[in-house]
């Protein structure tokens, strides 16, 4: 994974990309029922909360949800 610019709150069109792909896995990871807006904007929320963290976070966010889609 590349680690990403954060330049003023704008995203290279890749970065956006790379977030998108990491924000459809992490839902996908939750069981169907949990799939709410609600936590689906939460979800968005942590992962662009992350990026300033660094990729480290998100790589942490990911085995989070996979963590979660195993015992779901």
């Amino acid at each position: 994974m590349q680690v990403l610019q954060v330049r003023s709150g704008v995203f290279d069109p890749e970065d956006l990309s790379v977030l998108g792909k990491i924000y459809d896995e992490v839902v996908a990871a939750l069981p169907a029922s949990m799939r709410t807006p609600v936590n689906r904007t939460e979800i968005a929320k942590l992962v662009l909360g992350r990026i300033a963290a660094g990729e480290a976070e998100l790589v942490l966010l990911r085995r989070l949800m996979v963590a979660i889609e195993s015992v779901a």
